[in-house]
């Protein structure tokens, strides 16, 4: 079923940017910093000062420094009565907006009404040096402060001026000229940033029974149960089967834990003395640190532990010193599971927790993120519409965010950034931002989500650059919408092309999900901790990466039900089902001699098939090879993109975007989720007809041979001996040759009626008669 081409607006573009890759230039910044286009800054490194004079009465000053450049100006933070402060900020003006022939760094004194000044060093630009990587940092020099008139004053400024390129070191911690309006409490939020995922483990807590549990009533059979809690996940055994005071559960439960390990396990035997009332019979606390850890399948050694009971005394938790219950764990860290944080389609890794397990690197992915373009104004300031954008990529346990340009549809990062891969079939996540905290705090909300591209890396061809334009497509409740355009260039490198075609061979995750696998209830339960796990560690970072941002590069909501998507995915099962329903067709057409000539030649193919049959597999695998080498010339030129045609984006119905962005649970009115309920009614009444009609079908042929219809069991089983002895003393050849005669014969010798084993099936009972 194909679905025409979706408009050129939504489209991936191939570009021609100005960078390195490619390009044979002396310039040291082409061969590491090749993907982006070069941006020159002037760089000035403020350090300190010295022997500054006493402005106030007390003698003392509060100084600053205040670079300018033209109409630009930098301001470092001031001291509190300090003559030789120290500074160490770097600031950053884009040499394509310098319209000015000198740089002044001016040091003043904080005044309450008008800061005073205290004297400027003054450098012409045509005398400022030019540094490239790996070139060492430029030596911070001490200049001697002057007045306004030229005339040397007391005091001493360090500083280090050079002209350099976004591949310096300074240039991620630097205050940028395009960031004016930026507050000294917001720079922290605009710089880019490396950030690392923590290390996430399973911890498999094996509850195995419990000895001398005191229960208060002792004239009644205890019903007990475990109760494990680890920060905010919380699990319990069944109520045990031997009700006694040694209950006994051998059960698993599984657990997501981050490091470093901050809490302990806490657990809680309780045991059901009413409804909804549960009495705790002891205690434990178990540090994660002290815990086994272990790599493969082998059991790990178990432990007693001493369970503590607890009485309330006025008010306050008292430890009883009487004789302890005990229960038998078996606690490990499981380092042989991949822990999954991502929606299993788009995992950008697939490593074992432990790194003992890691198998070596087979290449290297690098992106450039360049530019964007057309980006939509996401919030208004001084009345009119702006956007502060930022890029964030997730690839493995490595996120990168790119500095926010401050107020610019058109922003340019020119940033390139570096992951090692260890599995091709993994995908790399490039979303886009607008920044909502440039005046520091929490004051600005929440950060907006632009777009998002994602790029499967076994779709790139290795040491090939793909510069693209990539929409940045948002559904809202009003319908698709593009928000933009993102210039990226990425290459992936291959270290290793043996061991990169060796891993098609290897099982995608690691060997435990296979020999001790988890149940899909467990995998998504353990899939959602681990989200919430990592999305709580990134926004505790400095600038964090916040909360909203995480969860949808992650895509926390993928598993909500979405009618939108059920239609997508049913038209993705037609797209595959074409080819066979393409080819049922063809055979269709040959049967019935619409094309004569090819009919004949399909004849004539089959004999030679049939008296030959070692054939028939070299021409099915020389077929594929010859549609391969065909198809080779039509493959993909460029990286996929998202495809509104394929997501049924553009053709969603309005009530059916918002039900997908309603809430859970919903926040409709009671008319708007009956209707809605009713709908549903309907498309399920729909989907349990056709499970009920093929059921239906499983069942007649399984009353074949069930005397549920003596008299067509009887025809079936006797038509099975006359088959058995025909087949026996007719060769194989001669069979096979007579059914594709029969199966191909001309329209002629054909009845337009059902043929009589059709009629015979079509016949025989069903268990649907049994149904209420």
């Amino acid at each position: 079923m194909q679905k025409p081409p979706q408009s050129t607006d939504f489209a991936l573009k191939e570009t021609s940017p100005n960078i390195g890759a490619g390009s044979i230039t002396g310039d040291k910044l082409s061969c590491t910093y090749d993907l982006v286009e070069q941006m020159q800054y002037l760089y000035v490194r403020v350090v300190k000062a010295k022997d500054l004079p006493g402005k106030d009465v007390s003698g003392s000053c509060d100084p600053y420094v205040e670079v300018k450049l033209g109409n630009y100006k930098g301001v470092t933070k001031h001291f509190e009565k300090k003559s030789n402060p120290e500074w160490n900020q770097v600031f950053a003006f884009s040499k394509d907006r310098i319209q000015a022939s000198i740089l002044e760094a001016v040091v003043k004194d904080k005044d309450f009404v008008v800061d005073d000044f205290m004297g400027r060093v003054i450098f012409e630009l045509n005398d400022i040096p030019k540094r490239i990587p790996p070139d060492s940092p430029l030596a911070p020099q001490w200049y001697r402060l002057d007045d306004r008139k030229g005339v040397r004053v007391k005091g001493e400024l360090m500083l280090a001026v050079w002209m350099g390129t976004q591949a310096d070191e300074a240039f991620p911690d630097a205050w940028h000229s395009d960031a004016a309006t930026v507050g000294p409490e917001g720079v922290n939020n605009i710089r880019s940033k490396v950030y690392l995922s923590p290390k996430l483990w399973y911890v498999r807590v094996n509850v195995i029974e419990a000895q001398d549990l005191l229960p208060t009533d002792k004239s009644r059979y205890p019903e007990v149960f475990v109760k494990v809690v680890y920060g905010n996940q919380a699990l319990r055994t069944r109520i045990s089967q031997s009700k006694s005071i040694n209950p006994m559960w051998n059960e698993d439960l599984m657990f997501v834990a981050a490091e470093p390990f901050e809490e302990p396990l806490f657990l809680t035997v309780e045991d059901r003395v009413g409804s909804g009332k549960d009495e705790v019979l002891g205690k434990c606390v178990i540090a994660l640190q002290n815990v086994q850890r272990r790599l493969d399948h082998k059991p790990v050694n178990t432990r007693w532990f001493n369970l503590e009971k607890h009485a309330i005394v006025d008010g306050e938790q008292k430890k009883e010193i009487k004789f302890a219950s005990r229960i038998h764990l078996r606690v490990c860290l499981d380092g042989g599971y991949h822990v999954l944080d991502e929606s299993t389609h788009y995992s950008s890794d697939l490593r074992p927790t432990a790194k003992q397990l890691w198998k070596p690197s087979i290449g290297i992915l690098e992106l450039g993120v360049i530019s964007a373009v057309g980006l939509m104004p996401m919030k208004a300031k001084d009345s009119r519409g702006t956007t502060d954008a930022y890029c964030v990529a997730k690839y493995g346990q490595k996120w990168v965010r790119t500095r926010t340009i401050v107020d610019s549809f058109t922003p340019k990062w020119n940033e390139q950034y570096t992951w090692e891969v260890f599995d091709p079939c993994t995908v790399i996540s490039i979303g886009v931002f607008d920044n909502g905290h440039i005046h520091g705090g929490d004051k600005g909300g929440k950060d907006s989500r632009i777009g998002k591209v994602r790029i499967r890396l076994s779709t790139l061809e290795a040491d090939r650059v793909y510069t693209h334009s990539y929409p940045l497509l948002v559904l809202h409740p009003s319908g698709v919408k593009k928000m933009g355009e993102i210039q990226l260039a990425v290459r992936f490198t291959c270290s290793s092309l043996v061991n990169m075609l060796h891993m098609y061979s290897h099982p995608l995750l690691p060997k435990m999900h296979y020999i001790h696998p988890l149940s899909v209830i467990q995998l998504d339960s353990l899939r959602h901790q681990a989200m919430q796990i990592v999305s709580m560690r990134l926004n505790r970072a400095e600038p964090p990466l916040r909360k909203e941002v995480v969860e949808y590069m992650l895509d926390v909501d993928s598993h909500m039900w979405s009618m939108r998507r059920s239609k997508a995915n049913f038209f993705r099962i037609m797209g595959v089902l074409s080819g066979v329903i393409a080819v049922g067709k063809w055979l269709d057409q040959i049967c019935n001699w619409k094309n004569p000539l090819t009919t004949i030649l399909i004849h004539v193919l089959f004999i030679i098939l049939v008296l030959y049959p070692e054939l028939i597999l070299p021409t099915i695998f020389l077929y594929l090879f010859l549609i391969g080498i065909w198809n080779f010339r039509w493959r993909p030129r460029h990286p996929p993109h998202m495809d509104t045609r394929l997501s049924h984006a553009d053709a969603a119905h309005p009530d059916e975007r918002d039900e997908e962005f309603d809430t859970f649970p919903t926040s409709r009115p009671s008319d708007i989720v009956r209707m809605r309920y009713d709908r549903l009614r309907s498309i399920a009444g729909r989907v349990q007809t056709v499970v009920g009609d093929m059921a239906t079908q499983g069942e007649r042929f399984q009353s074949l041979l069930s005397w549920r219809d003596p008299r067509a069991t009887t025809l079936f089983v006797t038509f099975c001996l006359i088959a058995a002895i025909v087949l026996y003393v007719t060769p194989y050849q001669v069979v096979s040759l007579l059914t594709g005669i029969y199966v191909l014969r001309h329209p002629r010798f054909r009845h337009k009626l059902p043929s009589a084993p059709l009629n015979f099936f079509r016949r025989l009972p069903a268990r649907s008669d049994s149904m209420l």
